[in-house]
């Protein structure tokens, strides 16, 4: 308190205000024998101590200016999006009057790569350019696994089409005919436009209910062309003819999609990703090394470095001569890896103990999920990297819970939680582990 009334003193003596003041004060009399009262004089000490008291801290309090706060609160609504949703916008290089989209090319890296290409900004296309997507697209019967490769970033994605995208990638062969049944509501056998569309319905209103914005009384999916208009700009706000509606539909939006070429789509989509992934690898070569392998399958894994590098050590003081993985071994054991759950099932009642397996065992269960056997190299291979103690036994579930990482490329790993939560979380973990 002394402090901030010596600083009151200091100030009365340099500042005008105080030096006109006392000056008044002096030159009347009445005036100058109520200023000496030395009660008035007190509380004049204690107040101004007070008031400088008040000022100084105030002064010293952290500023908020209105640009943090403006970034506290993109902060809070980042905080809602997924994790796909975060991907999306991250690798998304185009927009198109406040709709952001991703183009094939943007696609294929943001399931490749850890990071988008560099770019200062995001590209905004104009009505011209829109037009003009068309003339670049293939119709379905030209389509190939050099689709997205070909078209680079001649072409547009909305998110709705990102998540059917990435959900293809995950799909056993015989879960193509569940998917395209999906899309074909009245049981036809075809697929039409209106039908594909009934998607991005779909997700607006289950876009809405998560971030709780109530829907108009009666309101149902696909009832009218009400969309929603998020700040993020994932969400369609106008209708725009994108590349895979172009591509199974045509220009004009007339044709229908069937079967064939909705299976077709899919293999080579899933074959054009692989061929991404094995190209990175092979260098040009026909073949990867098993190094090389299980850095593919180990790639989107939540192992830490540790772990990562004994599962790769391990291979290599177990693998005798290297033959290398062929594209269509490689290719095989990830359609393999895409009926994990049906492989699961299997296990489980193959061993109904939840005893380890031996290779016979493996590979009668993989026969079985995909009806073809894997290559006994491969199997061999996948024993070395994952066979911790060397017995020829794989324990399946540490298996499986790694593969899926790898299914999924770590979309479906857990959030860690911070503060309270993952205090919590410790203290179970430790708990079990004293038990």
């Amino acid at each position: 308190m002394a402090m901030y009334t010596n600083r009151v003193v200091r100030c009365s003596k340099t500042n005008p205000f105080f030096t006109v003041l006392s000056r008044n004060f002096g030159n009347n009399s009445s005036a100058r024998k109520w200023y000496q009262h030395p009660t008035v004089r007190y509380i004049c000490l204690v107040s101004g101590g007070l008031l400088a008291f008040t000022a100084a801290t105030y002064r010293n309090r952290p500023k908020v200016y209105a640009l943090q706060l403006r970034k506290d609160e993109i902060a809070d609504k980042a905080i809602k999006l997924t994790a796909r949703e975060r991907r999306f916008i991250k690798f998304a290089s185009v927009e198109f009057d406040g709709q952001i989209y991703m183009t094939p090319q943007d696609f294929l890296e943001s399931v490749v790569e850890q990071e988008p290409r560099p770019r200062l900004k995001r590209k905004s296309l104009t009505h011209a350019e829109i037009q003009q997507l068309k003339d670049y697209t293939p119709p379905l019967k030209h389509g190939s696994s050099q689709l997205f490769r070909s078209l680079r970033d001649k072409g547009i994605i909305s998110y709705t089409e990102y998540l059917f995208l990435l959900s293809v990638l995950t799909k056993p062969h015989s879960g193509f005919r569940i998917a395209f049944n999906m899309f074909d509501t009245d049981g036809n056998q075809r697929v039409d436009k209106d039908e594909f569309l009934v998607m991005e319905k779909i997700f607006s209103f289950a876009w809405k209910g998560k971030r709780g914005i109530e829907s108009k009384e009666g309101e149902e999916p696909g009832e009218h062309d009400d969309y929603v208009d998020d700040e993020q700009g994932l969400q369609r706000k106008h209708k725009v003819d994108t590349t895979l509606q172009i591509h199974f539909f045509g220009k004009k939006g007339d044709k229908d999609l069937q079967y064939d070429g909705f299976y077709n789509f899919m293999k080579n989509l899933q074959t054009e990703v692989l061929e991404l992934e094995f190209c990175e690898f092979s260098k040009g070569h026909e073949r990867i090394s098993e190094v090389d392998f299980a850095k593919i399958l180990l790639r989107y894994t939540y192992l830490d470095t540790d772990e990562y590098d004994n599962y790769l050590d391990r291979l290599l003081d177990r693998e005798a001569k290297e033959k290398g993985v062929s594209f269509d071994e490689f290719r095989q054991f990830c359609q393999f890896l895409n009926n994990l759950d049906d492989f699961s099932i299997a296990m489980r009642m193959y061993t109904l103990a939840d005893q380890p397996i031996s290779k016979d065992e493996f590979s009668r269960a993989v026969k079985i999920c995909t009806g073809s056997e894997l290559n006994s190299h491969l199997i061999d291979t996948v024993f070395a990297i994952f066979d911790e103690d060397g017995d020829g036994l794989l324990s399946y579930k540490e298996f499986i819970a790694i593969m899926k990482d790898r299914v999924h490329r770590g979309f479906k790993s857990n959030v860690k939680s911070e503060g309270w939560e993952a205090f919590k979380h410790c203290l179970k973990q430790e708990m079990k582990q004293n038990v």
